[in-house]
């Protein structure tokens, strides 16, 4: 198959080839991929698939550069992840809340994103996707008139990718590298509640087990080291490619954050003058909650609202903070110092999954007690690169 380029636009010679069983995973149904479009698309369906398989519910994620930028089940959409589309009133459900939860979790990175879902498109989804900058989709079908309406997305150029879900990938995987080729088994251990060990803490709500399983799912197409945080059913901050785990932890974790205070009174009556478009809004409310604005940045805040505003204070974002509760968190590699637990406790975390194994597993398990933090241990890595 010959694709649009490589990785970078000066890398025009660039196609993808069969292994074996001699048989796509995908077909084209519009567009052209990139290399890196269907590094997105692949990983992000085999996301989806599990997770739907696992959970029992239609699963949606959002891609950008070979990680998810966010992914959630189908569930309650509520008002703060509905208006920046135009979305008011009517709710939400299916893979199309689904889609919604899952960009919300950041939504400035998820523009331009590769969504995937793990059942057909159906007319509700396509009428959203056709309001947002979104690159193309892989789902396993589309329903009558959705390809119709999402081909004409990008003057023509949205890609369509129609995922094969019967189909079985080969048991070994392979990748070169600067004329070496590397082999290894394919990852087939199967993620399910079975593997959630209870270490710390009575017992684990069934929503938060299904968190912390959607959670182990995510990070196994996360390029690692990687953490993420959740709550009912959807990832609120995912960290990707950090090579310190406590820094994950943060990154993470500052995204959960900016995640809630979207929700914070004073950040949901921004004054915003009629005909900003959403993602500047969306760009604009995340660039006010980080605070500390430069003089430039005060100014241009002020061209695209009604009226002057003040910055959240500390206080204000600290009683907001406590707010935030029943918060999963998942690694995917063992936390290797009680530093992860203490930051992550900033967010509202509440159970934890991990691989264990760390020398210092005695002390991680110390401070979830010490914070009121449910620790369960699954003794699988989950390594992406």
């Amino acid at each position: 198959m010959q694709l649009r380029y490589g990785i970078n636009p000066q890398q025009s010679r660039a196609h993808a080839t069969l292994t074996t069983p001699a048989r796509w995973p995908f077909r084209v149904v519009h567009g052209q991929p990139s290399f890196t479009n269907l590094l997105d698309a692949l990983n992000a369906w085999q996301l989806v698939y599990e997770a739907a398989q696992a959970l029992g519910r239609p699963v949606a994620a959002s891609f950008k550069h070979v990680s998810p930028a966010g992914a959630a089940l189908s569930g309650p959409v509520d008002e703060v992840t509905a208006q920046p589309y135009g979305i008011d009133g009517s709710p939400i459900t299916g893979l199309a809340g689904a889609y919604l939860r899952a960009r919300d979790a950041d939504p400035k990175s998820s523009y331009g994103d590769i969504a995937a879902v793990s059942h057909p498109v159906d007319a509700d989804l396509a009428a959203l996707l056709a309001v947002m900058v979104c690159d193309g989709i892989i789902a396993p079908g589309f329903e009558p008139g959705t390809v119709e309406r999402l081909s004409t997305k990008k003057n023509g150029r949205f890609l369509i990718l129609e995922a094969d879900p019967t189909f079985t990938p080969p048991r070994e995987e392979s990748r070169e590298v600067f004329g070496v080729r590397l082999t290894q088994d394919r990852d087939r251990t199967p993620i399910s509640r079975d593997l959630l060990d209870l270490v710390v803490g009575e017992s684990l709500p069934e929503a938060a087990a299904d968190d912390l399983v959607l959670g182990l799912i995510v990070l196994r197409y996360t390029q690692s080291n990687s953490v993420c945080y959740l709550r009912d059913g959807m990832t609120l901050g995912i960290g990707a490619g950090q090579q310190s785990r406590v820094d994950c932890t943060r990154l993470a974790g500052a995204k959960a954050d900016t995640w809630w205070l979207r929700r914070h009174p004073a950040v949901r009556a921004l004054p915003f003058a009629a005909g900003i478009r959403n993602q500047e809004r969306i760009n604009w409310q995340v660039r006010y909650i980080e605070g500390g604005l430069t003089p430039l940045e005060h100014r241009r805040l002020a061209q695209v609202l009604t009226e002057p505003v003040d910055e959240l204070t500390p206080g204000q974002r600290a009683e907001w903070s406590r707010r935030l509760t029943e918060v999963a968190f998942v690694s995917d590699g063992y936390l290797p110092f009680r530093d992860n637990i203490d930051h992550a406790q900033r967010h509202g975390v509440a159970y934890i999954a991990e691989p264990g194994g760390s020398i210092r597993s005695d002390e991680i398990a110390d401070a979830c007690r010490e914070h009121g933090i449910t620790l369960a241990r699954t003794g699988l890595r989950l390594f992406h690169h």
